[in-house]
């Protein structure tokens, strides 16, 4: 049987636009602050009309590589860096490459222990505090909830407290690893661990919510990071990221095929 070839996808002359600026800004041939030429020039530089610049350009803004304002004789800026563009870059390359959960998981595994095996040699005593307090909400969340859990599924303001208290308790939670991770001292582990942590959550949040044993599985997260702060507060990296991994295994192996677990069990050995 002969090869099999896949239809060939029409490039668009304002997608060539844009690979050639972002080449010109990856080599660093366009530095932060440099100006692009004006729509005119690029029109003649590129030869193609007004209409495929301006979208080029809104693209390149779209993607925080530039700012642009149409009409500008001075051309389109160059950027500096930025963590909120990396961030929305990564947020889109998770969702349009169609990660699995299980890829997602493991990932923030990774992250998520080398930010805490960090952070237990570089957090300051405020750091701690921060956690220490992160976990007290996550408590008095759970004491909150838990009149809610034992109330009739009839009574909508039951169900809407307890709603709340859940979203309290996970707001907690994302607060404790958010000290966790700004402790690692590492922007791009902040941008990952941020990214693929929201994507996970949305992925998975309805799950959660709707389980039956919410109060059992908030006191074994309250255990589990409680552990990890005394790890972080005795300097053991190497505990502490072990406890991390462990405990996000126990939270979202439930949520995968038993096929894709050992790819997440292979971390905790």
């Amino acid at each position: 049987m002969g090869a099999r070839f896949e239809p060939v996808r029409a490039v668009r002359a304002y997608e060539r636009v844009v690979e050639q600026v972002e080449e010109a800004i990856e080599s660093g041939a366009l530095g932060p602050g440099a100006r692009l030429p004006s729509e005119r020039e690029l029109m003649v530089q590129f030869s193609v009309g007004r209409s495929t610049v301006r979208e080029a350009l809104r693209v390149l803004q779209a993607r925080g590589l530039v700012r642009s304002r149409p009409g500008d004789p001075n051309g389109a800026e160059v950027l500096p860096f930025s963590p909120a563009a990396l961030h929305k870059s990564m947020t889109t390359l998770a969702r349009v490459a169609e990660l699995s959960l299980a890829e997602l998981v493991q990932f923030r595994m990774v992250l998520d222990s080398s930010a805490v095996l960090l952070a237990a040699r570089l957090r300051t005593e405020e750091q701690l505090a921060a956690m220490e307090a992160a976990i007290a909400d996550m408590r008095a969340a759970m004491r909150a909830a838990a009149p809610a859990a034992t109330a009739t599924a009839t009574a909508s303001p039951s169900a809407s407290a307890s709603t709340s208290d859940h979203d309290a308790f996970s707001a907690a939670d994302v607060a404790f690893h958010d000290v966790v991770v700004a402790a690692s001292g590492n922007t791009l582990i902040q941008v990952c661990t941020d990214v693929v942590r929201s994507v996970v959550l949305g992925l998975i949040a309805g799950k959660i919510a709707d389980a039956p044993d919410r109060e059992s599985l908030m006191r074994r997260s309250i255990r589990h990071h409680e552990e990890v702060l005394a790890a972080v507060r005795a300097g053991d990296g190497a505990s502490a990221a072990r406890l991390l991994r462990r405990s996000m295994y126990d939270y979202y192996a439930v949520h995968l095929p038993d096929a894709e677990r050992p790819a997440l069990r292979a971390l905790l050995e």
